[in-house]
């Protein structure tokens, strides 16, 4: 790989005796991992029952062998696993949101670390996802939906368009940044092509308006990630010396347990700062040490940067004007399909019981245009921002009819519903080209799954299974 003549000066300089090592790491292998969902690892593939290893940083990370192709296996498309780099998984560490906090990821396509924060909420609370391009945004709202996590809002919002409305509101908030991406050089050749000292300098003044905008937002006692995938001093270690230098209420976290974590696949000559951020890259400041670097000639993932800041006293998160439920009159034909599709004692049929004898308002539930949605407790007020994805999307009403979405079937178990079916690998791949089965049982709309995961909807009629997977989706 031809690198830059002034990338290869910098780093030559930055790097000192370990330039050598560093550069002879781009001809090694690139490193892959993913996250699971909930299934142990030799359920997914028992065929290859020893190909993935733990990544010791990340709950239920793992690396995997380039054969593997896990990406190509119907359980991709289920949302058994979210495939993501090994290194990219230590910032949502590092932030640790948990259970019921309200939680921004402000950078968030294409969706990592929004569905690793969101498995650590296991459901609870609040995220918001954002992503101001909508390209990016669109494919982020997909992979939310194909993992099956209800909790999250995902928008199409400008920083600061989020930051003028929802001033300290969030417990944490993850700032992925986007960067010169010298840490992906390895991987995608196409970064090193891009590359340019001006990009740097661009980039930088980038990050620094969105850590700006994101500052407004968290709460105090609050704590921010910010992270790249890049090694440039100006976008690491300069970016947050000069946020702790005009922002005397903000100090850094600690990193301590994840450098800990790093030490496990660290390389044998590793030094004993090998993860430390670099103080002599910033102002000085010694507490820059606190920073994370990953290394792909000490560790085997790519490059990365991550600093954990914390906002120091103590408040809540201001809540401000929640978003109103719909009438309940309205939901008629949802609430007979939930009457003929939800098993007796799920979340939903329960919540469609209860509507079912109420009046005026349903709390939760939320429309949005045709479609009816799901909202997480205490959603804020939508009304004003682009929305991709309010919450659970749960279906349309057409005439006379409910028709569920399939994001529902995706936050769905089969335990939830009264009719599943649970296809092998082979035939699973032939429901995602949009043929149809043959069904057994009461007609209806029926869960299908690859093995015990939720793959999509079909509906059952003449001992017939027809095929209600996405056209925009099959293979």
């Amino acid at each position: 790989m031809e690198l830059p003549v002034s990338y290869t000066n910098r780093m030559k300089e930055l790097l000192g005796p370990e330039w050598e090592a560093f550069l002879e790491g781009f001809s090694a292998e690139a490193m892959h991992g993913l996250r699971t969902r909930s299934a142990a690892p030799e359920e997914l593939f028992p065929e290859r029952p020893d190909a993935l290893r733990p990544v010791p940083w990340a709950k239920r990370g793992y690396y995997y062998p380039e054969d593997l192709q896990p990406g190509k296996h119907p359980l991709h498309e289920a949302g058994a696993y979210y495939i993501q780099e090994p290194s990219a998984m230590v910032s949502a560490t590092l932030l640790a949101p948990q259970p019921g906090e309200r939680v921004l990821d402000l950078c968030a396509a294409p969706g990592g670390k929004t569905t690793q924060i969101a498995a650590a909420m296991e459901g609870q609370g609040i995220l918001i996802s954002n992503e101001i391009h909508p390209g990016r945004a669109a494919i982020l709202s997909e992979n939310v939906e194909r993992m099956g996590y209800t909790n999250v809002i995902v928008t199409n919002e400008s920083p600061a368009k989020l930051a003028e409305r929802f001033p300290l509101s969030f417990d944490r908030i993850c700032v992925d940044a986007p960067c010169s991406g010298e840490g992906m050089f390895r991987k995608n050749p196409e970064a090193v092509k891009e590359w340019s000292p001006e990009q740097v300098g661009v980039c930088a003044a980038r990050q620094e308006e969105i850590l700006e905008e994101a500052a407004k937002m968290l709460r105090p006692g609050g704590y921010l990630v910010y992270s790249t995938c890049t090694f440039a001093p100006e976008e690491d270690e300069g970016v947050i010396a000069g946020f702790l230098a005009k922002h005397p209420d903000f100090e850094a976290g600690d990193s301590t347990a994840v450098k800990a974590a790093l030490r496990q696949c660290a390389a044998e000559d590793a030094p004993g700062d090998a993860f430390d951020g670099k103080p002599a890259w910033g102002d000085g400041n010694p507490d820059l040490a606190k920073g994370v670097r990953i290394w792909p000639h000490h560790l085997p993932g790519e490059g990365h940067f991550a600093f954990l800041l914390h906002r120091k006293g103590d408040a809540p998160a201001q809540e401000g004007v929640l978003q109103p439920g719909c009438e309940v009159r309205l939901l008629k034909d949802y609430l007979e399909f939930a009457k003929t599709t939800f098993a007796s004692g799920s979340t939903l049929a329960e919540e469609a019981e209860g509507l079912s004898r109420a009046k005026g308002i349903a709390e939760g539930y939320v429309l949005f245009g045709d479609r009816l949605c799901r909202i997480p407790a205490g959603t804020p007020e939508l009304r004003g921002l682009k929305v991709l994805r309010p919450g659970l999307v749960l279906g349309s009403f057409k005439k006379g009819r409910f028709e569920p979405d399939h994001a529902l079937s995706h936050a769905l178990r089969s335990e939830d519903v009264l009719r599943s079916a649970h296809l092998s690998m082979e035939d699973a791949a032939r429901f995602l080209t949009g043929l149809t089965f043959p069904a057994e049982g009461e007609n209806g709309w029926t869960l299908v799954c690859a093995g015990q995961e939720p793959l999509g909807w079909g509906k059952a009629a003449g001992g017939t299974l027809k095929n209600h997977y996405p056209r925009g989706l099959r293979k």
